[in-house]
Formats: C-alpha cells, structure tokens, sequence
C-alpha cells in the first residue's frame, strides 16, 4: 500500500459518561517510588513523546496529524491539564483532562489517557485512571466524558467500565491505516486490520500492587485543590 492508496480501518467508537463520583475508595497508590506530576508549560517534545510512545501501539494517529502551531496553542490553553505518571523517575504514562467544555456545561473529557507499553500490566493503569477520575471530580463538575475506540487497548472499554462510566453512544468510522501514510512506522503493532488486539490487561497487577498505602514510597505532586 501507499500513501496514495491506504489501507481502511474500521474503527468502532464508544461514547461514555459518569453522571456522578464513584462510590468507592480514592484510588488506591501502587508500591515504590511513584509519581503524579502535572505537567506545566507542558513542551511540544516532551508531549510529543509522551503521545507517541503511549499511543504507538494502538495507533493514535489524530495529534501526529497536527502541526506544532495546532497543536501548541492546545497544550497552553489553562484548560488542558496533563497529569504524567512517573514509576522511579521514568515517565510511565499520562491522563490528560479537557477542562474546556466545565464553566459553560459542567463537563470534564477524559481527553487521553495511557501507558507506555514497559508499564502495562503491572497495576498503574487502574492507579491511574481511577485518579484522573479523582481528580476531575474536585473540580466539581457535572458530568465526566471519554471515549475509546477498536484500535485502543483491548481492556481498555471494560476498564472505564469497571470505573464507573457507561457508555451513551457508538459510531463506526473509515479511517486510512495510519502506518500507510507515514504517520506512525510501518512496523508489526499490537492492532491488526481487523481491529482485532492482543496485548496484556493493563489492570492485572498482583495483589502486591494494590497495596495498602501506608506500604507505598509515593509522592503525589498536584492534588486535585491544586489542580485550577
């Protein structure tokens, strides 16, 4: 195939919202030295990185299609909030939250969210998005949205599920295989052109991993009060 005659996806995407906070603990901090850091005057480099190398798998391909002058002018609204997960002092993954439709609406999106594939499977995944939930809710907002599509995580629709969403609306978009127009490497991915995924769960951390708090060397930089 080439640029000028892809492949086609089919590509299922679910809608889901949470019309009020979970019923449950705060989201429960793994073992060892992790971190939540948000992310100011967040760099294109650095965002580029985070993007890419957590979306590469399942082929994100939406924000590689954006040049740095659309994509910056994004970063730096007040209204984009990047939350990035260290584990040792390696960025593991980000949350990032759209604050953009909260004064008017009352909305929150859950805009992305992901690991980097060395971490999956070893319980951040559930850590990290039960906190974004956590802390899009002091917000105080109405209502939290997301969407997921066939080319995420295979997990990825049961986990948001698991947490508290439900899912409103479904559509099926065409889109070009994006390793046929040069936007991610054209090289073997977790996702086939069938949409069909393999991949670990990124929630089936030992109990070791969900451990009890007071076990854990965490730092939290950024609490949800902090967060405007």
């Amino acid at each position: 195939m080439t640029p000028s005659n892809p492949r086609k996806l089919d590509v299922v995407v679910s809608f889901l919202e949470m019309p009020a906070p979970p019923e449950r603990a705060p989201a429960t901090i793994p073992p060892g030295k992790v971190a939540i850091v948000r992310a100011e005057n967040l760099t294109l480099s650095f965002y580029r990185y985070l993007y890419d190398t957590v979306g590469e798998p399942w082929l994100w391909w939406q924000r590689r299609l954006m040049s740095d002058d659309e994509l910056g002018p994004i970063l730096a609204l007040p209204e984009t909030h990047v939350y990035v997960l260290y584990v040792a002092g390696v960025p593991a993954g980000f949350a990032e939250l759209d604050l953009g439709d909260l004064e008017e609406n009352g909305v929150i999106d859950l805009h992305y969210m992901g690991l980097i594939p060395d971490f999956i499977g070893k319980g951040y995944g559930k850590y990290l998005l039960n906190w974004a939930i956590d802390t899009a809710w002091g917000l105080k907002p109405r209502r939290l949205t997301v969407n997921t599509c066939t080319l995420d995580h295979p997990s990825a629709l049961g986990a948001y599920q698991k947490a508290g969403f439900v899912v409103y609306d479904q559509r099926t978009d065409i889109v070009d295989d994006p390793r046929d127009v040069g936007l991610i490497p054209p090289i073997d991915h977790h996702v086939d052109h069938a949409g069909n995924q393999d991949g670990e769960a990124p929630d089936s951390g030992s109990a070791t991993e969900n451990a009890d708090n007071a076990n854990s060397d965490t730092l939290i930089v950024d609490f949800p009060e902090r967060a405007r």
